[in-house]
């Protein structure tokens, strides 16, 4: 099947781009890696910020000032200014697809604090506000008539003459690679933060997977090296305790009682104070005992049953332990308001880099990013597809793909991809971290060159071509080492410490690394790492290539 505009990812910039680019005539499809309702952003509990009001430009200008203060010195002005000029409007919208944010006695919709903001501007649904935006995007997609291909795993791009023709896909069913061509193309396929594996909020199949179909398409990756760490996951089950737990009063204290940190600093202060608590032997508790028990099950439904659910806790009466994890991803796909650099494709959500993070996304903006650039990207596509005409596609890249899957059903294996994930996920927690130094880095890109070329040589156990789990999670595995290597030389290139970027080689702000940093990968398992040039030339030459 063909379709003028293909979204690839369910979450809240996917549906909204998807959204956005159909009209009455046109035929959009969203792809899916599993079923539609999993995705991060159904999982964002805490909120979207946004100042209500349209006309407010001074409240609106300390939005952007704050994003943009918690960027470190990277955030890009122009991304970030749009982004927070269009969030009352992307309220506005979501409440009419019949999102129920909470609201006051007045009827007003509520907001509450989040870290490094100057005033309260965070919108919410209870503690599940991902999950509330997700399924009413969802039902209106439905609405729409958007096709809904699911459980189809992206394999790579097709491309004529540096131009998007179509996208290769895994049919998870019976293992076909089928292609798909498009006019258009939107990658929304969210972060990188479960390479992290066993110590990431994130499910384990987000791996960068497509991130790493961009690097094999020639695209560059941007800021990939600042991973956030979410200060608050439960220590034994790595679930994300939402910053609303703080919000709304929560402390932090560690095992002798101390609150030793402000609770409302930005995350990466926070995850860096608890993990030094944690060197000194001291354990971490959020702290919720003091607040009525009717304003946690009222603001904070979800977390309170987890936590009993989960770990046998009673937020009311009990303490519940946690630890910093992997959250979320600022870096990725190099875009300019959502366009990259090969003709009809663009890139939104979490998986591409706007600049409007920097080296430290500000709480509450993930969402307000997904839905803002995915409005974006939708009718960047839709405008673009109407001028244009299917274009050819090198089925070489098709029977590339085949013979690829083909090659994972013959021959044997002694070796267990799942324990190579999980002793990925390690290493990059460990030597890839919060803290890192030039000999961690060195050691995490020596075991992670290892492991990528142990990847070779796995095989499926199961030649069962139906439904094979075996089969995407190699795939996911290899995609991973692919983008862990690129952090991880990211990371080594940036010799400094800046927002959750953490050297402690290097513990200082040096103002010559005041760039982002690009990442391509011109030959299989060769990179070439680059400080952003930000030269007028350059400047001009990038609104030359991005004119079309």
């Amino acid at each position: 099947m063909i379709y003028d505009v293909i979204v690839v990812g369910g979450g809240v910039a996917g549906l909204m781009a998807a959204i956005e680019a159909k009209t009455q005539t046109n035929k959009v499809a969203i792809i899916t890696k599993g079923n539609i309702f999993k995705s991060n952003s159904s999982m964002a509990s805490g909120g979207i910020n946004a100042v209500l009001d349209s006309n407010d430009k001074e409240a609106i200008q300390s939005h952007i000032n704050d994003t943009y203060k918690s960027s470190k010195g990277l955030g890009d002005l122009k991304s970030i200014t749009y982004m927070c000029n269009q969030a009352s409007e992307i309220i506005s919208k979501l409440i009419s697809f019949g999102v129920p944010f909470d609201r006051d006695e007045k009827g007003d919709i509520s907001q509450r604090p989040f870290g490094g903001a100057g005033i309260n501007r965070t919108c919410y649904v209870g503690d599940k506000t991902g999950s509330a935006i997700t399924q009413a995007l969802i039902k209106k997609a439905k609405s729409l008539g958007i096709t809904f291909l699911v459980n189809r795993y992206v394999l790579n791009l097709t491309t004529h003459e540096k131009t998007i023709s179509g996208v290769t896909v895994l049919r998870r069913s019976d293992s076909m690679v089928i292609v798909h061509p498009a006019k258009a193309i939107v990658l929304a396929g969210g972060g990188y933060a479960g390479i992290f594996r066993g110590n990431s909020t994130n499910a384990q199949d987000y791996t960068g997977d497509l991130l790493a179909v961009c690097l094999r398409a020639g695209l560059s990756l941007k800021d990939i090296e600042f991973i956030q760490f979410h200060p608050t996951g439960i220590a034994k089950t790595n679930y994300l305790v939402t910053e609303a737990a703080r919000g709304e009063g929560g402390y932090l204290i560690n095992s002798d009682g101390e609150r030793f940190v402000n609770e409302l600093e930005t995350r990466d202060k926070i995850a860096k104070a608890i993990l030094e608590q944690k060197q000194k032997g001291h354990k971490v508790f959020i702290d919720l005992r003091h607040l009525p028990l009717e304003k946690i099950e009222t603001k904070l439904p979800s977390l309170y049953s987890v936590a009993y659910n989960q770990v046998g806790v009673n937020l009311s009466k009990d303490l519940l332990e946690i630890k910093p994890v992997a959250h979320y991803t600022m870096g990725g796909v190099e875009t300019n308001m959502t366009k990259t650099k090969i003709k009809g494709l663009y890139a939104c959500g979490e998986m591409a880099c706007e600049g409007l993070h920097g080296a430290n996304r500000l709480g509450g903006n993930s969402l307000l990013e997904g839905t803002v650039f995915g409005e974006l990207a939708g009718k960047k596509a839709l405008e673009y597809s109407k001028k244009t005409d299917f274009l050819p596609v090198d089925y070489n890249y098709v029977i590339k793909d085949i013979e690829n899957i083909d090659k994972l059903f013959e021959g044997d294996t002694s070796k267990n991809f799942n324990a190579i994930r999980i002793s990925l996920g390690n290493s990059m927690f460990n030597d890839v971290g919060i803290l890192r130094t030039k000999e961690s880095l060195i050691r995490a890109f020596d075991y992670a060159k290892y492991l990528r070329n142990q990847s070779y040589s796995l095989h499926c156990i199961n030649k069962e071509k139906r439904n094979n789990v075996e089969l995407v999670s190699i795939l996911e595995l290899r995609n991973a080492l692919e983008v862990a290597e690129a952090i991880i030389l990211s990371a080594k290139k940036r010799k400094e410490s800046r927002g959750s970027h953490h050297r402690k080689d290097f513990p200082k702000t040096d103002e010559s690394y005041s760039k982002s940093i690009l990442i391509k990968e011109f030959q299989k398992g060769f990179f070439k790492v680059e400080l952003e040039d930000k030269s007028f030339l350059s400047t001009v030459r990038n609104l030359i290539i991005n004119k079309v």
